[in-house]
């Protein structure tokens, strides 16, 4: 008797933990299903507010949009500035890769390091861009043109063309021997770009003189030691610091009436004297599109290899180069391949190379 009592209690005993397995895994892939059929939830995240960072988020909204990820029922697009502030920005990181968010895309060197540290269990996906040595940036990827790369990250470097621009700037100066740059060492997208402009500095004769900071509110101060020094231009990395200060770097050039030239297209509106940088709509727009794959099962993260992309466009600023104190000249090639020029008047012109002619900047045909 006792015996069969047993054998029933723990047949019951069976049944019941069989179906409280049962339960409980329904419980999960309903709330599995539940997770898939609510909202797309993207964060975005750039260090700071300037005409750069601001180019890049323009261009990966535009694209998103284009793309049907627009923030609304079917997609949360949440955007965070760290303001340029780094402890911001690892707070932030820290909230945005809980696993709340299916993806995550950062804008600028800094903002990749901190998603990257805060996501190092891959709670969420990554895609970056606006970064110019992503090898260098110490986040797990090993080299470029590979996908030796933690799996969940995804993105493109822009490595500016720090050479060109010097080599341009020889070409419109034959006379530049002594050039200033004020950089900040804490930012290895900064790093990477002085030790390229040393090389080649060295290779053309021209002594690279440096002036180091660490807040954007320190620009002017360094730039006017520069000066001091002798310094016959300015020139202007992938530096976000200095970036942000970027009006008062021009102010200091201009006063002195030496040119700053840049890595960054755009700065000839905010005083600089040339630029030969990125299209960093465009850099947006492909970090648009490699995200947009990634969320539509085209592309698999872990199989996509970093790779460099540059978009590069010239700019000239004929107003300030007409009040340089040195006889600096654009050459006509550099004319004829500029995106837009300033002209002396303080007007842009937007270079329309498919026509061989130039409109105002305005007036330019949408592409």
């Amino acid at each position: 008797m006792w015996n069969t009592v047993k054998r029933l209690f723990f047949g019951i005993a069976l049944i019941l933990i069989a179906g409280t397995i049962l339960l409980v895994s329904d419980m999960k892939s309903r709330q599995s299903q539940g997770s898939r059929q609510g909202p797309l939830r993207i964060a975005i995240l750039k260090h700071a507010s300037n005409s750069l960072l601001d180019e890049v988020e323009a261009g990966l909204l535009s694209t998103l949009e284009s793309r049907g990820f627009r923030n609304g029922d079917k997609t949360i697009l949440q955007r965070f500035c760290a303001e340029g502030d780094q402890s911001t920005s690892n707070m932030i990181a820290k909230q945005i890769t809980d696993g709340s968010y299916r993806m995550v895309l950062t804008i600028s060197t800094l903002s990749l390091q901190a998603v990257a540290t805060a996501n190092q269990a891959g709670k969420a996906l990554h895609v970056f861009a606006a970064v110019t040595d992503p090898s260098g940036a110490k986040v797990g990827i090993r080299r470029m043109d590979s996908t030796e790369k933690p799996p969940h990250l995804a993105g493109i470097g822009t490595f500016q063309p720090v050479e060109k621009v010097i080599r341009l700037a020889r070409s419109f100066y034959p006379g530049l021997k002594v050039l200033g740059t004020v950089w900040n060492p804490t930012e290895a997208n900064s790093e990477a770009c002085v030790m390229k402009a040393r090389a080649t500095c060295q290779q053309l004769g021209i002594t690279l003189m440096e002036s180091s900071v660490e807040q954007s509110r320190d620009v002017r101060e360094a730039a006017e030691s520069l000066i001091g020094r002798g310094i016959q231009a300015f020139w202007l990395g992938g530096d976000v610091t200095v970036s942000s200060a970027v009006e008062a770097y021009a102010n200091v050039a201009n006063r002195a009436r030496i040119p700053l030239f840049t890595n960054t297209s755009g700065y000839v509106r905010k005083g600089a004297c040339f630029d030969l940088g990125a299209n960093y709509f465009e850099v947006g727009a492909q970090e648009a599109r490699i995200a947009a794959d990634i969320l539509e099962g085209r592309t698999d993260p872990a199989k996509f290899p970093i790779r460099d992309f540059m978009p590069a466009r010239i700019m000239l600023n004929e107003a300030v180069r007409r009040q340089l104190k040195e006889p600096w000249q654009f050459t006509e090639e550099a004319g004829r391949q500029a995106a837009m020029i300033i002209d002396e008047k303080g007007q842009e012109v937007r270079q329309v190379k498919d026509l061989g002619e130039s409109v105002p900047a305005q007036a330019a045909p949408a592409k």
